[in-house]
């Protein structure tokens, strides 16, 4: 979507910015009334933090299954998180973070942990560990991740990167926009350059942008078909090929964000990766 980040309250007069609290209510005088100041621009992350310290203190001492009561609120606190994020924040393209890969690997693992007949206690530790770190970004490492719940680690790398694709190739599609915008601009026949409908609503650094598009579409292309591959397996795939998709992933928002081809051959070097 498309939004005014900085608001202002008609009521009281007070400024903030909707990126950070992701309301359009004013902070100061609780007023509903506000207009935009600025430009619009894309968006779709949404101010969201992660605090898994209370689930820590009731699953530390877990033996075998988990508390089904426990385990609901784990879920439920986990799926608001992921349903709130996104990576576009401002007309910047965000990377995948690792405290997102983290919440979506957890409540895959935790459904799958509880559909175990008999968890061992890898199982256990690995989970716990996911546990520990999430809501800090951190992970198992890759050699860590127990056959038993590899296809969590494989899930979550589907959904992490089929949301982010998405959001990227929006990104793409705003991106390809500022050269609507110049051609309407330079021969004076389209929309009035005042009028911000027409106007960019993204950014990037470096140099011809939009010669990244259409390399950046073709990989996505790629990544698409490789992920369709690990979700038809429900995520049963080694995990450096779940992970390879991520960082592939990574890859080419590092490119479209920048324009280095160093990352762009990375993503092609992980696809290949991925694809045995």
């Amino acid at each position: 979507m498309k939004v005014r980040g900085e608001r202002e309250c008609r009521k009281c007069g007070a400024r903030w910015s909707y990126y950070e609290t992701g309301s359009v209510e004013c902070p100061d005088c609780g007023a509903l009334r506000s207009v935009g100041v600025d430009d619009r621009t894309a968006h779709t992350d949404a101010p969201a933090t992660l605090d898994l310290t209370p689930h820590r203190a009731r699953f530390g001492d877990a033996r075998g299954t988990l508390p089904e009561e426990g385990v609901d609120d784990l879920k439920a606190d986990l799926r608001e998180y992921v349903r709130k994020r996104g990576f576009i924040r401002g007309g910047e393209l965000l990377p995948l973070d690792d405290t997102y890969l983290a919440a979506r690997e957890l409540l895959e693992a935790v459904d799958l942990y509880d559909r175990l007949r008999d968890p061992t206690d890898r199982d256990r530790e690995y989970l716990l560990s996911l546990l520990a770190g999430a809501d800090n970004g951190d992970r198992p490492e890759t050699e860590a991740v127990p056959d038993s719940l590899r296809e969590a680690r494989g899930m979550a790398a589907v959904r992490a990167v089929d949301e982010y694709r998405t959001d990227l190739l929006a990104f793409l599609d705003e991106l390809a926009g500022i050269e609507r915008a110049d051609t309407n601009g330079a021969d004076g026949s389209g929309a009035d350059s005042s009028d911000d409908s027409s106007a960019p609503t993204v950014s990037v650094a470096g140099d011809d942008p939009l010669a990244r598009i259409d390399r950046a579409r073709a990989l996505l292309e790629r990544l698409r078909d490789r992920t369709k591959r690990a979700e038809a397996l429900t995520g049963d795939v080694p995990p450096g090929d779940a992970d390879a998709l991520v960082d592939a992933a990574n890859a080419l928002g590092e490119y479209v964000r920048t324009g280095d081809e160093t990352p762009l051959d990375r993503a092609r070097d992980r696809l290949a990766d991925a694809e045995t």
